[in-house]
């Protein structure tokens, strides 16, 4: 219970940076595998080791090893905190990151900004099970060119190529509505000249087609 509330309080709480208004809503919430977890853990089993050898070896270096032990359960703590605030979340609209734990940091930009997304997979990240996305878009500069240590690489790419092809869909929608809108309504400053009226055709008089209320094919001249 004391892990899962001070989870709670430690999370950056993405919920309060979404345009609810506009109807916007949470599609995939990444947060780092963990491995990177990893190097933290290491330095608090190094610092557990010292503090035994602090409790059986002599006195005089015990202040030493003591100032060793804290400073690495620090670092381990800070580290592990920044990796667990550090949030890469796709929208509906866009795609926000979220990182720092004093002071934050969040970039966003819309969904539809993004142009290419490559799934890098080393050896490692193969066998544990996560990759590195690097993003082409026109918020490279903006702290979305890469986006390290992503768990379930392959499903995450799927999901985002997904929302990009729905708001592109969306978009398109949107634009031809648009142009509806003006041709009904207020002049969009282009005149439409309406088509002359088809004339009717009609099929050969040897050709038999189908009548749907006969249920039966039939000449269509037959009377």
């Amino acid at each position: 219970m004391f892990w899962v509330g001070l989870r709670r309080i430690l999370d950056p709480k993405v919920d309060r940076h979404l345009i609810r208004s506009e109807g916007e809503v949470i599609i995939d919430e990444v947060r780092h595998h963990w491995v990177v977890y990893d190097f933290p853990m290491l330095e608090v089993l190094i610092a557990f080791l010292l503090l035994g050898v602090m409790l059986f070896g002599p006195v005089d270096s015990a202040p030493v090893i003591l100032v060793i032990a804290a400073v690495l359960l620090l670092h381990a703590g800070w580290k592990a905190l920044n990796e667990h605030r550090d949030r890469f979340v796709v929208t509906n609209m866009r795609v926000i990151r979220i990182k720092g734990v004093f002071a934050q940091s969040i970039a966003t930009t819309p969904i539809m900004r993004i142009l290419d997304v490559t799934v890098h997979k080393p050896i490692a990240g193969r066998i544990l099970g996560y990759g590195h996305f690097v993003f082409e878009s026109a918020a490279q500069e903006q702290g979305f060119r890469e986006i390290r240590h992503v768990g379930r690489p392959d499903e995450r790419d799927l999901t985002i190529q997904t929302v990009i092809q729905r708001s592109g869909l969306r978009a398109s929608v949107k634009e031809d509505a648009e142009g509806a809108d003006n041709g009904s309504g207020e002049s969009s400053g282009v005149t439409v000249t309406p088509a002359p009226a088809a004339a009717t055709i009609y099929p050969p008089a040897n050709k038999v087609i189908f009548n749907s209320e006969r249920t039966n094919w039939s000449d269509p001249f037959d009377g």
